[in-house]
C-alpha cells in the first residue's frame, strides 16, 4: 500500500513539473505577417557555462528577464561579464520541417544555440571586456528549420563596457529576436523606406543652403547672418549624410561614439547658430540673456550622461524649444519697431514650435499616429518634416531678400557716385592735357634710350655670336689639320709609288706595275676620302657663321650633336693643350631626324658645351691635378618629344644663381671672360622652337643642362 502510495505521489510531482514546463515554455502555433517577437520566457543567469546551452539543463533556478529592453534597463546584463539567455520553444506541427528564418537586433556580442548547436555568432563574446565587440545585426534573416516540437534557445552574450549609451531614434535593445517565415523575414526592416531618401535630400537641401550663403557671406561680409546661417545649415548637412551611415553600422562602438558626434554636437551647432544668425539680425546686442541660452546649448550636451531617460528632452528638445522661443521674441520686436521682413522670421519661428509641439506629443506616445496614404509618410513625419524645415527655408528667404535691397542699395550708391564722377570730369580733362604733354616729353626720351640700348644689346650680341664663332674655328682648325696632313702624307706616298710603277714598266715587270698601280687608285681614295671631309668641315663652319634663315630642316640630332662636341672640345685644347676631358656619350638611336633649325641649334650646343668646359677647367684649377673632369652627352625620347642631357662633373651653380643664369648679361664668369648672353640667348631660341633649357645643379658636384625639343 505505501508503495502504491508512493508511487501515485511521484506521478503526481512528475505530472506537475511537467505541467509546469509546459507553461513556462512559448507556444508557436502560426506565423502572422511580422512574425512572432520572443520578447517572454527569457531565462537570465551571470556567467558562462558550456553545458548551459544543452537542452537537459534545468534553469529553472534563473531570473526571468525581458531582453527586449533597452539595456540600461537591465542592470544585471551591463555588470555581467559573460552571461546567458535561455528560452523554451512549443513548436506546432504545421511549422516543423518548414524553412522558417530568425531575424536579431541587438547591442551585445551574442552566440545563438539551438538545442546545444551554434546557429548563428554575432561580434565576439569574451569574459575579458577589453576583447568584447558588440555587433548590431539588424534583422538580417537566418535560416532556421525545427524538427521536433520541444526546442530550447540558448544566447551566450556579453556587454561591450563603457560605451557611452545615449537614448536616441535607435535604442540600445539588449536582444530582440523574431521568428518569422522566409517571405515575411526579408520584407521586415528596422528603418522606414523613405528614412533613408529624406536624409539624402536633407544632406542635399542644406548643403546647397550652406554653400549659397557663405558665398553671399564672400561678396557681402558686413552681414554675418549669412556666415552664421551657412554653420548651421553646414551642420545639419553633415549630420544627415553621416547619418546614413549611422543607420547601416554594425559595430556598436562605433555607432554610439558616432551618435555623439552626429546626433549631439552637430544638431546643437545646428540650433546654436540658427538662433545666433536671428539675433545678429534683430538684435545685434548679446546681452546676459544670449549668453545665457548659447551656454545652456553648449552644456546641455553633458545631460544626455547624466539623465537617460530625460537626456533626449533636455539635451535635445529642450534646447531647441528655447533657443525657437527667444528667437521670435527677438523677431516679434524687430516686427513691431518696423524692420524690413521680420514678419517672415516670425512666422517661421511660430511653424517651428507649434509643428515641433505636436511632433513631440506623437514621439512621446500621447497622440496616435496616422498613415496618410503616402508610402513611407505619416502624420508625424509631415509634421516633423515641416517644423524642420520651416525655420531654414524661413530664414534663407530672408537673407536672400536683405541680400537683394543691400544690392539695391549699393546700385543707388554707385548712381550718385557716376554723377558725382560727371561733375569732375572737366578738372580731370585739363589735368590729363598736362600729363600728356609731360608723357610725350618723356616718351621721346625713353625711346632715345631704348634706341640705344637696342644698339649697345646688338653689338653685344654679335660679340657672343663671334665669340662661339672664334672657339669654333679653333676647333675646326684643329679638325682640319687632321684630314690635310692625310692628303698630305697619302700624296707624298703615291710620287713615290708613281717612279717605283715608272721603273717597273721600264723594266717590263708588268705584274709589280700593276700591285703598284692598285696602291696608288686606294690612296687616291683616301685622299678623296679626307679632301671630303674637310669640306665637310668648312662647310659646318660656314653654316655656322651665316645668319639663320630661321627655316626649320629634317636633321640627325644626334651627329649634330656629337660633331659640335668636338668642335667644342677641340676649341677649348687649342687654346690649352694640357685639358684633358673623358667624354662620353648615349645616343638613343630611335630619335632619328627631327625638324629644327640647325644654325640656332648648332649655338645653343656651342654655348652649353663651352659652360660646361669652363666649369671644368675652374675645378681644376682649384683642385690641381687631383682630379678627372669629365662630360656626358645622353639623348633620349619621350613620346612626341626628344631631351639632350649635358652633364658635367664641374664647380656647380651657386643656388642664389640658379634663377638668374638665363637672364640677359648675368654671368658668374670674371669681368672680361664673359658677356652673359651666351645662356640667355640659348633659352630664347630653344623656346621659340617650342622646346625648354632647363638646368639641375648641386653647388660643387656639378651641374646638367637639359635641351628639350619637340620631335615635329
Amino acid at each position: 500500500m505505501r508503495k502504491q502510495l508512493l508511487i501515485v505521489l511521484l506521478m503526481t510531482v512528475c505530472g506537475f513539473a511537467s505541467a509546469q514546463d509546459i507553461a513556462s515554455a512559448i507556444h508557436l502555433n502560426k506565423l502572422p505577417a511580422e512574425g512572432i517577437l520572443l520578447e517572454k520566457g527569457w531565462k537570465f543567469h551571470a556567467g558562462d557555462k558550456p553545458e548551459w546551452a544543452n537542452p537537459e539543463f534545468d534553469d529553472s533556478q534563473w531570473q526571468d528577464i525581458n531582453p527586449t529592453l533597452e539595456l540600461p534597463y537591465l542592470p544585471q546584463m551591463i555588470k555581467a561579464s559573460v552571461g546567458w539567455l535561455r528560452i523554451e520553444l512549443r513548436v506546432d506541427s504545421s511549422l516543423l520541417h518548414k524553412p522558417l528564418a530568425f531575424q536579431v537586433y541587438q547591442s551585445v556580442a551574442s552566440e545563438i544555440y539551438l538545442n546545444g548547436e551554434l546557429l548563428k555568432r554575432y561580434g565576439t563574446v569574451s569574459a575579458n571586456s577589453k576583447k568584447v565587440n558588440a555587433y548590431q545585426p539588424m534583422y538580417e534573416p537566418v535560416g532556421l528549420a525545427f524538427k521536433e516540437p520541444n526546442q530550447v534557445l540558448a544566447v551566450r552574450f556579453s556587454v561591450e563596457q563603457d560605451i557611452p549609451y545615449l537614448r536616441t531614434v535607435f535604442p540600445y535593445t539588449a536582444f530582440r529576436m523574431r521568428i518569422n517565415d522566409v517571405e515575411g523575414a526579408g520584407q521586415f526592416n528596422r528603418t522606414a523606406p523613405l528614412l533613408p531618401v529624406m536624409n539624402a535630400v536633407y544632406t542635399g537641401i542644406f548643403l546647397i543652403l550652406s554653400f549659397i550663403h557663405l558665398g553671399l557671406f564672400f561678396v557681402f561680409r558686413k552681414q554675418k547672418a549669412n556666415l552664421y546661417f551657412s554653420v548651421a545649415t553646414l551642420s545639419v548637412g553633415v549630420s544627415n549624410g553621416f547619418f546614413l551611415d549611422i543607420m547601416n553600422a554594425h559595430d556598436i562602438a562605433y555607432r554610439a561614439y558616432a551618435l555623439i558626434f552626429d546626433w549631439i554636437l552637430l544638431l546643437t551647432l545646428f540650433n546654436l547658430f540658427l538662433f545666433i544668425a536671428i539675433h545678429h539680425l534683430f538684435s545685434g546686442k548679446r546681452d546676459v540673456y544670449f549668453w545665457v541660452i548659447v551656454g545652456y546649448s553648449l552644456a546641455s550636451v553633458a545631460l544626455w550622461w547624466v539623465f537617460y531617460e530625460a537626456g533626449e528632452f533636455l539635451a535635445f528638445m529642450l534646447p531647441f524649444a528655447i533657443s525657437m522661443l527667444a528667437a521670435l521674441r527677438i523677431a516679434w520686436l524687430g516686427y513691431r519697431r518696423g524692420q524690413r521682413d521680420a514678419g517672415i522670421i516670425v512666422a517661421g519661428t511660430s511653424v517651428y514650435l507649434i509643428f515641433y509641439s505636436v511632433f513631440t506629443l506623437f514621439y512621446q506616445g500621447y497622440i496616435s499616429d496616422v498613415d496618410i496614404g503616402i508610402s513611407g509618410f505619416s502624420l508625424a513625419s509631415v509634421v516633423y518634416h515641416t517644423a524642420n524645415l520651416s525655420v531654414p527655408i524661413t530664414l534663407s528667404f530672408y537673407l536672400a531678400k536683405d541680400f537683394a535691397f543691400t544690392s539695391k542699395e549699393l546700385e543707388d550708391k554707385l548712381d550718385q557716385v557716376q554723377q558725382l564722377s560727371i561733375e569732375k570730369q572737366q578738372i580731370l580733362i585739363s589735368q590729363k592735357e598736362t600729363l600728356e604733354q609731360q608723357v610725350t616729353q618723356r616718351t621721346a626720351q625713353l625711346k632715345q634710350s631704348l634706341v640705344e640700348l637696342q644698339s649697345t644689346q646688338a653689338q653685344l650680341v654679335q660679340r657672343e655670336k663671334m665669340a662661339s664663332l672664334g672657339e669654333l674655328t679653333a676647333g675646326i682648325a684643329h679638325e682640319i689639320q687632321n684630314p690635310l696632313n692625310f692628303v698630305n702624307n697619302f700624296s707624298e706616298i703615291n710620287n713615290e709609288l708613281i717612279d717605283e710603277l715608272t721603273e717597273n714598266i721600264g723594266n717590263g715587270q708588268a705584274a709589280e706595275a700593276k700591285t703598284v698601280a692598285i696602291d696608288v687608285r686606294e690612296n687616291n681614295k683616301k685622299i678623296n676620302y679626307h679632301g671630303r671631309r674637310a669640306d665637310a668641315i668648312v662647310k659646318g663652319m660656314l653654316q655656322h657663321a651665316r645668319t639663320s634663315t630661321g627655316e626649320k630642316e629634317l636633321t640627325d640630332i644626334n651627329a649634330l650633336v656629337d660633331e659640335y662636341l668636338r668642335l667644342t672640345y677641340q676649341g677649348i685644347r687649342a687654346k690649352d693643350n694640357t685639358f684633358n676631358v673623358h667624354l662620353h656619350t648615349d645616343f638613343d638611336n630611335s630619335i632619328g631626324k627631327i625638324s629644327i633649325v640647325p644654325q640656332d641649334i648648332e649655338r645653343v650646343l656651342v654655348n652649353v658645351f663651352n659652360n660646361a668646359f669652363y666649369s671644368l677647367q675652374q675645378k681644376k684649377k682649384q683642385l690641381k691635378g687631383t682630379y678627372e673632369p669629365a662630360v656626358s652627352i645622353l639623348s633620349k625620347r619621350f613620346n612626341d618629344k626628344i631631351e639632350i642631357h649635358v652633364k658635367d662633373n664641374g664647380t656647380g651653380i651657386p643656388q642664389e644663381a640658379i634663377d638668374k643664369i638665363f637672364q640677359p648679361f648675368f654671368t658668374t664668369k670674371p669681368t672680361g671672360e664673359g658677356t652673359g648672353l651666351g645662356l640667355s640667348l640659348s633659352y630664347d631660341i630653344i623656346k621659340a622652337q617650342g622646346g625648354q633649357l632647363r638646368v639641375e645643379t648641386k653647388e660643387v658636384e656639378g651641374a646638367t643642362f637639359i635641351i628639350q625639343l619637340p620631335l615635329v
